[in-house]
């Protein structure tokens, strides 16, 4: 069984950073894309970004693009988001998730293509 753990949300001003990590349990963790979701307070949860299981390409939502950005770290079964320029409609439960396919070269932006996924950390931008 796979656990994905979120940490390092917190309470923010408009303007700052934070960055959230996702540890996972199992050493598999290399060979899956990794991605971050979120879901505001009565809102449909919504893809943010993800990376190839390699590191490579990260894909980004358009209303995070060039504020956020994900990293990884194989040898700690970590992924990071780091989350810069943060806004109000930032506020949201952010959740890690792994894909389902293993050596995959694409990244999906549905939840469906993701089997695991982390309890959520609560990031709040306050104006």
């Amino acid at each position: 069984q796979v656990q994905l753990v979120e940490s390092g949300g917190g309470l923010v001003q408009a303007g700052g950073s934070l960055r959230l990590s996702c540890a996972a349990s199992v050493g598999t963790f290399s060979m899956y894309a990794m991605a971050w979701f979120r879901q505001a307070r009565g809102k449909e949860r919504e893809f943010v970004g993800a990376i190839k299981w390699n590191g490579g390409s990260p894909t980004y939502a358009d209303s995070v693009k060039g504020r956020f950005a994900i990293s990884r770290d194989n040898a700690k079964n970590t992924v990071y988001l780091q989350m810069n320029s943060l806004k109000p409609e930032d506020t949201a439960v952010y959740y890690c998730a792994r894909d389902r396919r293993e050596y995959y070269s694409y990244i999906s932006q549905s939840e469906g293509s993701y089997d695991y996924w982390g309890q959520g950390t609560q990031v709040t931008v306050s104006s």
